[in-house]
């Protein structure tokens, strides 16, 4: 299948075989790969699970990045042979299940850039997250809050987000959640993230499992259908790219949603599927 747009960026994915809930074979990884790839994706930066409490425990630390860094070089081994106009990279997604997380092993950064990417464990928020975030910053860390729609905890005007971005934080949505991949109310919350204007990234979250999609064809439609490409190009291009050179992503202009917008949506999905083999 042709391309959408053969430039886009993803940022977040679990494609390293064997490692956590995603990949398990390099087969996975591969079938994954190609799967981004026909969806327009050339670069990746892909980020296994790690808690960061994990990091104080040196020797079970030590033994974890092992496994992983020989498990990535496997899986970049292959995908570089068969998919050579991808530019593939690793960070991780990590767990902050600690207010202090030390989050200084440059390991830890997404594709050798002053960039984390984190969520709050169990997808629920803790209280004064946005203290841990400005800690992360005044470390010299830029830290990107992984998927913050799918999160329990939330106020309906989404303080706590406005916080995060206020102590200097970004903010990466799922492109599964804009088209119901994790339900109504994931879906809502991304979209009025969007209005606002604080998302910074879309990614796909993908696992690499047989079943599921990267939803980035998907996502792309339904943006589209708002009016929204620039912004759609924007979060998926322009920001993963601006990243990947260690720059600041560019603001994204909020999203004005039409009356009717979701009728039109589960319909264009509904249609989608459909076609889908």
């Amino acid at each position: 299948m042709e391309s959408l747009l053969g430039d886009l960026g993803d940022l977040h994915s679990h494609l390293i075989p064997g490692v956590d809930d995603g990949a398990q074979a390099v087969e996975d990884s591969l079938d994954a790969v190609d799967r981004m790839v026909r969806a327009g994706v050339r670069r990746i930066v892909t980020t296994p699970h790690l808690t960061a409490s994990l990091i104080d425990d040196t020797d079970e630390f030590e033994v974890y990045m092992a496994k992983v860094d020989e498990a990535w070089q496997k899986a970049h081994r292959v995908v570089s042979k068969t998919f050579p106009e991808v530019d593939f990279h690793r960070g991780f997604e990590v767990a902050v299940d600690t207010p202090a997380a030390d989050l200084s092993d440059h390991r830890l950064r997404m594709a050798g850039t002053s960039f984390v990417l984190i969520e709050w464990p169990r997808l629920h928020v803790p209280q004064r997250t946005e203290r841990v975030v400005q800690r992360i910053r005044n470390a010299g860390i830029k830290p990107i809050i992984a998927h913050p729609e799918r999160y329990s905890g939330l106020d309906s005007e989404l303080a706590v987000v406005g916080l995060w971005r206020e102590a200097g934080a970004y903010v990466q949505v799922n492109h599964g959640s804009l088209v119901g991949r994790y339900g109504k109310v994931a879906q809502r919350t991304a979209m009025e993230l969007l209005k606002k204007g604080w998302v910074d990234f879309l990614s796909s979250d993908f696992h690499a499992r047989s079943g599921l999609e990267p939803y980035i064809r998907e996502a792309r439609e339904a943006l589209s259908d708002m009016g929204a490409d620039e912004q759609f190009r924007t979060l998926t291009a322009t920001n993963p790219a601006r990243l990947l050179a260690d720059e600041e992503p560019l603001p994204v202009q909020p999203l004005f949603v039409a009356p009717g917008w979701w009728d039109r949506v589960k319909d264009m999905l509904g249609g989608s599927r459909r076609r889908r083999p």
